[in-house]
């Protein structure tokens, strides 16, 4: 029997697709894939920070609202385990693998791909690929798998600049009823940079701290939290 896959239950109000900050044409062509009204697979490319995790769990998280089933499986737990975790789950609608750059140049790992690739296309399952690079930038060790993945239509997503990054977290801001000004924004990019994950992490855990102390997100509070 096949392990547990995480994270194909609940999935969290920042990760929809109405929070999503980019290109709304990826949108558009994930939202159809989700609803059923499109099976073209899919490779989404970008930086880190670009939305790629995002944008896949969103896909996931409405299709499961559609009475779909769809996997979300994040390449960077089950890297060096794929022999494992992939045979028997393309009976899915919708299968979404994230992070392959973790997988290549792992032989095993990429025999398992190839083999699942195959299974899936023949299952009429769909699936949706996500990378920091195109296919043939992953330095794959197999070059039929290589060859399947450029099958894929390709969306590349752009990183985003300092204005989406404020938009990103603004709008997680909103989703949890606080309140963001510049100056806390101008001071989480002085002191913390602008990694996205990094902001997003810092912003959960401002969440938790100012409503177990009862205060509203300031300069001086965020200053006092770093400095701990």
């Amino acid at each position: 029997m096949s392990p547990q896959i995480p994270l194909t239950l609940k999935f969290s109000n920042d990760q929809g697709f109405e929070s999503f900050v980019g290109s709304r044409d990826s949108v558009s062509a994930l939202q159809a894939l989700a609803n059923g009204e499109s099976s073209e697979w899919l490779y989404l490319s970008g930086a880190a920070g670009s939305g790629k995790s995002h944008l896949l769990l969103a896909t996931c998280a409405l299709a499961q609202k559609q009475g779909r089933r769809a996997l979300y499986f994040p390449l960077t737990v089950f890297a060096g385990r794929l022999q494992e975790v992939l045979p028997d789950q393309e009976n899915a609608d919708i299968i979404c693998l994230d992070g392959l750059e973790n997988c290549a140049g792992n032989e095993q790992d990429e025999i398992a791909l190839f083999h699942f690739h195959n299974r899936a296309r023949a299952a009429n399952t769909v699936v949706i690929y996500a990378a920091r690079h195109a296919p043939h930038g992953l330095s794959l060790l197999i070059p039929d798998l290589q060859s399947r993945l450029g099958q894929c239509t390709r969306l590349n997503l752009e990183s985003l600049d300092d204005d989406g990054r404020r938009a990103v977290l603004l709008q997680r801001a909103l989703h949890r009823g606080l309140e963001l000004d510049d100056a806390v924004l101008d001071y989480m990019f002085k002191r913390v940079g602008r990694d996205l994950l990094t902001l997003t992490t810092l912003l959960d855990k401002l969440d938790r701290e100012s409503l177990a102390a009862q205060r509203k997100i300031t300069v001086p509070f965020l200053r006092k939290l770093l400095e701990r």
